[in-house]
């Protein structure tokens, strides 16, 4: 978790997406289920730009790809503030272009 000092260095972590999380679910509330699995890097609930509410769904970054498979593997159908977590590896597509450098396209 990072407190005011920029995203952590994500290189080599393996990262779970875990899906179906309540408004209320926190950081801490993740790390706390998760940590039992090995030792977490980074735990990110994206929010909405406007409203500042949870998405919906986490990312839990373990150092170690074995850690990872594992919390997948025990926690994919746990209940978390009453809801059925969906945990799975979560997937990258960057962009081959850079958003800074894609033209938009505008129509009249």
């Amino acid at each position: 978790m990072s407190y005011g000092r920029g995203p952590p260095d994500i290189k080599g972590m393996t990262s779970l997406k875990v899906d179906n999380l309540t408004y209320r679910t926190t950081p801490e509330d993740l790390r706390r289920s998760f940590e039992k699995y090995g030792e977490i890097g980074d735990v990110y609930i994206p929010r909405d730009r406007f409203s500042r509410e949870s998405r919906g769904f986490a990312f839990v970054r373990y150092y170690d790809r074995r850690d990872a498979e594992d919390a997948m593997e025990g926690m994919d159908g746990r209940r978390l503030d009453g809801r059925e977590l969906r945990v799975q590896m979560a997937r990258y597509g960057r962009p081959e272009t850079p958003p800074h450098r894609r033209r938009r396209r505008r129509y009249s």
